[in-house]
């Protein structure tokens, strides 16, 4: 089986096989996407007439990729007469590719170079799936290039594709008749224009002032400055050097700008099933790099307050004042065949906002964004009590209001079967997961800090206040087990509590609504061998009826939530416990190339001795990649205090001494280093 490859800049990104081509054929996961839309689902090579086979692949930046490449089967020596290179990088909307053959005979030799051409338009979402086409299909020849379309309706599509050599060109792709002098070599520039047109034919994205789409651009002229602008680290375990290098470049190979607005920078989620804007994972991954790289927050919080819903639609699952979970732009949503355009199906998003949007004040001292959204953050506070108290006991429950097509689970655990009883029962709709409970907590404190200090409101401050304390006490009172000395998973329709031992209580110590005389207990739990694996805590514990180590959300370990249980660890004093977690998922990074994976499997360490692949996890994935930051802040205790950095450094002796330089914040930047034993600021 061949190696996948991928290459990506944000939303745009191709995956293809280790020899360079992209073939759907077995259908799966293969082309070049762009705007939830396969552009290309057949990018074929041969030379006369052979495939070719991959000696090396080099892979110099997170946007483009070289294959080194002779033709026929491999064997223990090639000694080849022909080898080509294919140089490819995306840019903007453009995937483009130069060919060069180079010939190692003494005579001048002719070749035959093929590619096969073809693109079925598919949604992200349909790549895996027989898709039923309602297409007016079309391909258009001339002379020096192909022009292949897709029409339903207002939704149209189309790839082109040119080259810079003289070509023939066909329905089905081009062909070059090339002769290269003895020792010689030839090589063509081909480019793949993807293209969104309006009914008048234009580009949608030239109309919305898009800049530079020009093909052939190459790196992100801004790279290196990005880097550049990051905080330093020098510290003296090069694991932790590794991946936060890594983590950097993939934030970096994320950035996109949304459609609508050309000019703005967010984060897609991941690669390949969520490249694009979703709530949960833009404002969790905002406030794990808030520390680092600041600059994000402000566009995120800007962009998801713009769609905030308006209205009651059952459809999209909005309600006023709630904060969308995700966006997409294919096919299916452009006939509400699906519902992303956008969906509503998340309840943990907005509170999560108005906790990102104090969080990034405190470190920024940016008032005038927080003044400016105070419309957007009351809406908000007001869907909580409004709308997600469906039972009216003051928790935060969730139902889907799309029986078709929204999804059962409006938590960051969306799988069917993730939230269950013990004994493997599903509980019924509406539930009340804890963690959502902890980040209404969490918000209701911040929303009070913000209407006293911003919005020049001290009664509704107090009120938030009190409606804080009054679900701290309660929350502790209807979600602990007390024979288990653990939080209940969830509230079932009935009230009762939904068992099973998951990794969603270590939220609750990030947000800090667990009171002091059970935090031991939880702590113990999220340490203990049936949540924690040896590489992290996993999502549902050993023991557990749907427990199952390669289950999505039922038993694997993700970094991003093991990073939220670390921090909120060393909230209420279990500094040496979060150490051993940020110890564990550094070490777990070492065996995906440096990379913090979105989740690997939850086998126990001593029995794999390595961490486990899950094997269709997102790569790069947004907060799995922001784990590594917040980890870091973690380690080293930085909190903003008013115009202040605090740092508290808790480092495990394995680190040894950390030191970060130029942290960004209200006071400028400044220098943190800490070990074991110091810190100095």
């Amino acid at each position: 089986m061949r190696r996948m490859t991928r290459i990506l800049d944000g939303n745009i990104f191709a995956l293809s096989e280790d020899n360079g081509d992209i073939t759907s054929n077995p259908p799966g996961p293969s082309g070049f996407f762009a705007y939830d839309t396969r552009f290309l689902s057949i990018w074929r090579l041969s030379i006369n007439g052979e495939q070719l086979h991959p000696l090396a692949v080099h892979e110099p930046s997170y946007n483009e990729i070289r294959f080194f490449l002779v033709p026929g089967n491999p064997t223990h020596y090639v000694d080849a007469k022909v080898s080509v290179i294919r140089d490819r990088w995306i840019s903007e909307s453009s995937f483009t590719e130069r060919l060069t053959v180079l010939n190692h005979t003494g005579e001048p030799t002719d070749y035959l170079i093929r590619i096969d051409i073809d693109s079925d338009f598919a949604s992200t979402y349909q790549v895996l799936l027989p898709r039923a086409s309602q297409s007016r299909g079309y391909r258009e020849v001339s002379e020096d290039r192909l022009r292949l379309g897709y029409r339903r309706e207002r939704f149209h599509r189309t790839t082109e594709v040119s080259t810079s050599e003289p070509v023939e060109v066909d329905r089905h792709g081009m062909t070059f008749r090339i002769r290269v002098d003895r020792q010689g070599r030839w090589s063509t520039t081909l480019r793949v224009q993807s293209m969104i047109l309006r009914p008048d034919g234009a580009d949608v994205r030239d109309r919305l002032g898009h800049a530079d789409r020009q093909a052939g651009t190459r790196s992100r002229p801004d790279l290196r400055q990005w880097l550049t602008e990051a905080p330093r680290l020098d510290c003296d375990w090069q694991p932790l050097a590794t991946t936060y290098r890594r983590g950097l470049s993939d934030l970096a190979s994320l950035r996109f700008s949304p459609l609508t607005a050309p000019h703005e920078t967010m984060l897609a989620a991941g690669l390949p099933w969520l490249a694009t804007i979703t709530g949960r994972d833009s404002i969790l991954t905002c406030f794990q790099i808030l520390p680092f790289v600041s600059g994000t927050a402000a566009t995120t919080l800007r962009l998801l307050a713009l769609p905030q819903g308006t209205v009651l639609d059952d459809f999209r699952d909005e309600q006023p004042g709630k904060i969308i979970s995700e966006f997409r732009q294919g096919e299916k949503v452009a006939f509400e065949e699906q519902p992303q355009s956008p969906y509503f199906g998340g309840a943990d998003v907005t509170p999560l906002f108005v906790v990102l949007l104090d969080e990034y004040e405190r470190w920024t001292g940016d008032g005038e964004l927080v003044r400016h959204l105070e419309d957007a953050a009351r809406a908000a506070l007001h869907w909580i009590d409004e709308y997600g108290d469906l039972r009216g006991d003051g928790y935060l429950w969730y139902q889907r209001r799309n029986e078709q097509s929204g999804v059962i689970n409006h938590c960051w655990k969306t799988t069917p079967e993730a939230i269950c009883y013990a004994d493997g029962r599903l509980p019924g709709l509406p539930r009340a997961t804890c963690e959502l409970q902890g980040y209404v907590y969490d918000a209701k404190r911040r929303g009070a800090r913000l209407a006293r200090d911003f919005w020049g409101d001290p009664a509704y401050a107090d009120r938030l206040e009190r409606q804080a304390e009054e679900l701290k006490q309660r929350f502790n009172r209807d979600f602990w087990i007390d024979d288990g000395e653990y939080f209940a998973l969830a509230l079932g329709p009935d009230g009762d509590r939904v068992d099973a031992l998951a990794s969603n209580m270590g939220h609750l110590l990030w947000s800090g609504i667990v009171d002091e005389a059970h935090a031991p207990a939880v702590a113990r739990h999220l340490m203990g061998p049936r949540l924690f694996s040896g590489w992290g805590v996993r999502t549902l514990g050993t023991g557990q009826a749907r427990y199952n180590p390669l289950g999505y959300h039922v038993g694997t370990v993700w970094p991003f939530d093991n990073s939220l249980i670390a921090a909120g660890l060393r909230r209420y004093g279990f500094a040496a416990e979060a150490g051993i977690i940020a110890e564990s998922l550094i070490e777990a990074a070492q065996h995906f190339g440096g990379q913090m994976p979105e989740a690997f499997a939850g086998y126990d360490r001593k029995l794999t001795r390595c961490p486990v692949p899950y094997p269709a996890a997102n790569s790069p994935q947004a907060s799995a990649t922001g784990a590594t930051f917040l980890l870091l802040r973690t380690l080293l205790g930085l909190e903003p205090y008013g115009e202040h950095l605090v740092v508290d450094p808790a480092i495990p002796q394995r680190f040894g001494r950390i030191e970060m330089l130029d942290i960004p914040g209200r006071w400028g930047r400044i220098d943190v280093i800490g070990s074991a034993r110091l810190a100095i600021s």
